[in-house]
């Protein structure tokens, strides 16, 4: 960071125009925050590939359906079967259903072949395989569409809550299911994100905050800047979800809380701990401040512009919920990294030594403390560093034995979440009596007038139940194929590629299918196809940057592999806890997902630790001796920050979505990881085994530096040996600090 930028942060009068810039950003900002739910998409088919075959079905079918239109299924059950009173009450109670506010019928489109329209259950329908009534004549259905595309999207659970009071019969069970009742309860899970999953995150920080720094006033410059730099990304990613295409689901605005909250407390425990340092070699807290970002700044940026990269990534994807995961991130990301930067050290200055009560820094010691625990790891690992990495990755490499365990599948409805919803009961109930369910058939989209020639076709193929639903005279034909199993299913992702054969060979007819169950199957192929894609992506930018940072070839090749190792110990570990909770698989999206953060954020404590290591060698030499004293002075705080990104994440689990649960769950699995034995225990002992090696080919490799150590008693057979090692206390001893020559002046302490 130049001189000048440093100088206009921390400057005793440039400090307060920093306060007052970020005041008029929450200015700005503030109320944009409030309508990002507003821009979160809903809809499955708005994350697919545009050469999805559900896609181009989709783009067919606009042509004579509102592509808002939500079908939805209200299901009504009595055990031992409906009476006749029942089936009156149900009749009485569709003009009302139709008369609500959102309510699509053939009256109110009339030029639009609604699927399926308003239905009206009867007795006579009794028996029949695809009808509205059970053969047990214990369960009926109705089925509506509902459209608030032009309203608040709030409306559909307004709308839920309304047909729950409307429909209420004496001994009757009912449900609002469909895709309308499933997106209204995927609504109402969600809740949870924009209030009390940012309540938690900002209570564990707090905690975390509170036990690091032993001062009851201390942790609210960190959580006021962090929530600063969340309000700032908030509003950046509404401005670019309206103005710039950028799509925004419940997970990725999950994510982005969870990941400003913890990546920019990590930044904020780092550069704290070297204003500490310094403080006790200046004076003037100002000065102290321009030395603790000249000396954090560096290593931080790579951090955040390695984690950046990565994210950004993600936008090759063709999942469209995958590929705008990486700027949502990116955002998050860059806005904490420059509200760390700039209103956090503004704070410090501003309130200065005070806020450090009661164990102020004072000037002419030493703010930071080498020693205790990370010390006697260092001497441990010293004594034999090649056993300790070996065993080490021994170790890790065990866990990796759990990956057997994994179950990367599409979860159906009833696994979906871990608490049951009215919708994900009356899927299950329309399916314990053999009902399907009508508001989710495969959709079958043709030339005009090729409808029965489909209908035909997959009468032969055995689908007795498919049924034409536009009658010639459209601009796209359009055929409904019935499902009595779960859209999200394998058996119904059978069905329809069984479906899609079949109607891909009649002539003439162009024929493409789509629905719930097919955009289902689709996502699954692009997520994997993303999955093999991404990751290698992400694994050479990633290397790359570190490349540059270190001048070395070799370090980063080691820190990758211990990174991609602690990824798979991770999952390993991550699938036997999810077998113990009994979940039945994860999502197709979990180990990209877990991969991507893991490698961005794990390489992170990395180049921490490194960027020490370097600084170091270069001012001392001696990569053994430099590696011994970047984990003694960066052990506190970087385990620190590691225990607040993790507990950041495991937030997550405190969701209602099993999918938001494993995600969380092993990302913070694999920081801890990380943090507390891979980059303390694994990159330490290498770099201990290895030296100066771990440079190459870079200067530092080559002996231009003091790269030997009179007291490294790994030093070659013709170099000093001393008869006694120098104790590691005085190895770590800092020098007296440095006496500001100008007067100390009470009013800057």
């Amino acid at each position: 960071m130049s001189e000048r930028i440093v100088s206009a942060i921390t400057g005793p009068v440039t400090k307060w125009v920093v306060l007052a810039f970020w005041l008029v950003m929450l200015v700005l900002m503030g109320p944009l925050t409030g309508k990002l739910g507003d821009v979160e998409s809903h809809d499955n088919s708005d994350w697919l590939p545009a050469n999805a075959e559900s896609t181009q079905a989709i783009d067919e079918l606009a042509k004579v359906q509102d592509p808002d239109d939500l079908t939805t299924t209200i299901v009504y059950h009595r055990e031992g079967g409906l009476t006749k009173a029942d089936y009156t009450a149900i009749v009485l109670q569709i003009p009302e259903i139709a008369s609500l506010d959102g309510v699509v019928t053939q009256e109110t489109k009339p030029d639009q072949p609604v699927m399926p329209a308003i239905a009206y259950p009867t007795g006579e329908k009794k028996g029949q395989k695809h009808g509205l009534v059970s053969a047990d004549g214990e369960v009926a259905t109705v089925s509506l569409v509902v459209n608030y595309a032009d309203e608040d999207p709030t409306a559909l659970l307004d709308l839920r809550d309304d047909l729950v009071d409307l429909t209420e019969i004496e001994g009757v069970d009912v449900y609002i299911g469909g895709a309308g009742g499933s997106t209204a309860d995927q609504m109402e899970a969600g809740a949870g994100i924009g209030g009390a999953l940012l309540y938690a995150a900002a209570g564990v920080v707090i905690v975390i905050l509170l036990i690091t720094y032993r001062s009851p006033v201390l942790w609210v410059l960190p959580l006021v800047s962090v929530l600063v730099a969340l309000v700032v990304s908030m509003g950046v990613v509404y401005l670019c979800a309206m103005y710039a295409g950028l799509t925004l689901n419940q997970m990725n605005r999950a994510i982005l809380d969870v990941l400003v909250f913890g990546a920019g407390t990590d930044y904020a425990l780092l550069l704290i701990a070297r204003y500490r340092e310094e403080l006790g070699r200046h004076a003037d807290r100002h000065r102290a401040m321009a030395a603790a970002l000249r000396g954090s700044a560096p290593a931080i940026i790579a951090s955040a512009g390695t984690v950046t990269v990565g994210m950004l990534g993600l936008m090759v994807a063709t999942m469209g919920s995958t590929a705008s995961l990486g700027p949502v991130c990116a955002i998050g990301i860059v806005a904490g990294l420059i509200v760390m930067l700039t209103l956090l050290p503004a704070l410090l200055v501003i309130t200065g030594r005070w806020v450090f009560w009661p164990v102020r820094p004072a000037y002419g010691t030493t703010g930071e403390k080498h020693g205790g625990i990370w010390t006697r790891l260092g001497g441990w690992i010293r004594k034999r560093p090649r056993a300790v990495w070996i065993g080490t990755a021994a170790v890790l490499l065990a866990c990796c034995g759990g990956l057997s365990m994994l179950n990367i599948t599409t979860l159906d409805s009833s696994e979906t979440y871990t608490k049951d919803f009215p919708s994900l009961i009356g899927d299950r109930v329309l399916e314990e009596h053999d009902l399907g369910d009508p508001s989710n058939p495969i959709q079958v989209v043709s030339a005009p007038g090729t409808e029965e020639d489909v209908v035909e076709a997959l009468t032969k193929a055995g689908y007795e139940g498919a049924t034409p639903v536009t009658d010639g005279t459209h601009e796209v034909a359009l055929t409904a194929v019935p499902l009595s199993t779960d859209p999200m299913s394998k058996a119904s992702f059978d069905t329809v590629e069984n479906v899609r054969s079949v109607v891909h060979t009649v002539e003439g007819a162009d024929a493409l299918a789509t629905g719930t169950a097919a955009i289902q199957l689709d996502m699954a192929a692009a997520t994997d196809r993303d999955t093999k894609v991404v990751m290698p992506l992400v694994l050479g930018l990633v290397l790359i940057i570190l490349m540059i940072l270190l001048r070395s070839v070799l370090s980063p090749l080691l820190l990758m592999a211990t990174v991609v190792l602690s990824f798979g110990a991770a999952l390993g570990l991550s699938a036997i806890v999810f077998d113990a909770m009994g979940f039945a698989g994860q999502g197709r999206e979990f180990p990209l997902f877990v991969f991507v953060f893991l490698v961005a954020l794990g390489i992170d404590y990395n180049i921490f630790l490194m960027h020490r290591v370097r600084e170091e060698v270069v001012a001392h030499g001696d990569t053994r001796r430099a590696s011994l004293v970047a984990l003694s002075a960066t052990g506190g705080v970087i385990t620190s920050a590691g225990i607040v990104l993790a507990a950041t994440f495991a937030v997550l689990t405190t969701l209602p979505h099993v999918s938001f649960i494993e995600i969380g769950l092993a990302i913070a699995l694999g920081v801890l990881l990380d943090t507390l034995v891979v980059r303390s225990i694994l990159v330490t002992a290498i770099n201990l085994d290895l030296g100066d090696v771990i440079w190459w080919p870079s200067r530092l490799a080559r002996g231009r530096t003091n790269l030997r150590s009179p007291a490294d008693p790994r030093a070659g057979a013709g170099g000093p040996r001393p008869a006694r090692p120098t104790p590691m206390r005085q190895q770590f001893r800092q020098p007296p600090p440095m006496r500001d020559p100008r007067p100390r002046d009470p009013r800057r302490y």
